[in-house]
């Protein structure tokens, strides 16, 4: 790990709205608004950034927990600013919460949970569950 996160750390990641992010199930479109599921897409990668910030080549991070709160809509072509904040950084486990708005307009809010393993334990971790025998 090449430094330490810190409760407060604030990060951003901005998304335009595509057609690829609307709601829609094996082809059909539900609405066509920015999706729950693209929403926990970015939401989960705003707050990945810190990882990657600070990770070493030998080392992952991988997802624990993810809530979201989808209070308003966002349409394609519009930007959406998201910001994440660090609410605990101890023992490799990262705790952060997030917010989307377009705007003023807040359209979402949650945490995302991750922990920091060296690269190594996550592949014996994922070899462990398969069950396929693939390696």
């Amino acid at each position: 790990m090449k430094r330490e996160l810190i409760v407060g750390d604030k990060i951003t990641y901005s998304r335009r709205v595509g057609e690829e992010d609307v709601a829609a199930f094996h082809g059909e479109v539900v609405h066509p608004v920015y999706s729950t599921f693209a929403l926990a897409r970015d939401a989960e990668y705003t707050t990945r950034q810190f990882i990657l910030n600070i990770i070493e080549e030998d080392e992952e991070g991988i997802g624990t927990s993810l809530s979201i709160n989808h209070v308003n809509s966002a349409f394609i072509g519009e930007e959406v600013l998201f910001t994440g904040e660090v609410l605990l950084f101890q023992k490799g486990r990262l705790d952060c919460s997030w917010e989307a708005f377009v705007g003023e307009r807040r359209i979402a809010f949650g945490k995302t949970g991750q922990k920091l393993l060296k690269k190594a334990a996550v592949e014996r971790l994922f070899k462990s569950k398969r069950t396929d025998g693939k390696e």
